[in-house]
């Protein structure tokens, strides 16, 4: 298993735990945007700089996870295709994206792009809170500990 972060929108919270998570796990754990983003110095943490554009990080997280691998993303498309290959997607505010709802989510997801190209103000996401915070730490210590005893 090996996390991907879309790590552009990816608060540093969510980041920094998933840091010490790799750590605690010895699971890679792969940084990717179209910028350099500061990484501590581990033997299970890289970052891989992509070119500028829409979904281009997207698109080499998709490219290079497996089956198994985890995406930390809000992009509704990145973690279809994960579950697609096989992997898992979960968010920053701590909802992991299943088989089951994922359809669900992308329709939603296509009716607001479709309301905000329309010109209807959606408003964006709320900010991002400490009850966010808890949740994901929850639901990534509740999939690394599925994930490590199911691991040879």
């Amino acid at each position: 298993m090996h996390i991907w972060i879309d790590a552009d929108a990816c608060p540093k919270p969510v980041k920094e735990m998933l840091f010490r998570a790799a750590e605690r796990v010895r699971v890679g754990l792969t940084l990717v945007a179209n910028s350099k983003i500061y990484h501590p110095e581990s033997a299970y943490i890289d970052a891989v700089v992509v070119a500028a554009g829409a979904d281009v990080a997207d698109a080499y997280i998709v490219e290079h996870a497996q089956a198994g691998d985890l995406a930390i993303t809000a992009d509704i498309p990145l973690a279809a295709g994960m579950i697609e290959k096989g992997g898992f997607a979960l968010n920053p505010r701590g909802d992991m994206y299943t088989s089951d709802n994922i359809r669900s989510a992308l329709s939603v997801r296509n009716f607001m792009d479709d309301l905000r190209g329309e010109g209807v103000i959606t408003g964006g996401p709320a900010a991002f809170s400490n009850s966010d915070r808890q949740r994901f730490a929850n639901q990534l210590d509740s999939f690394l500990t599925r994930s490590v005893k199911a691991a040879p």
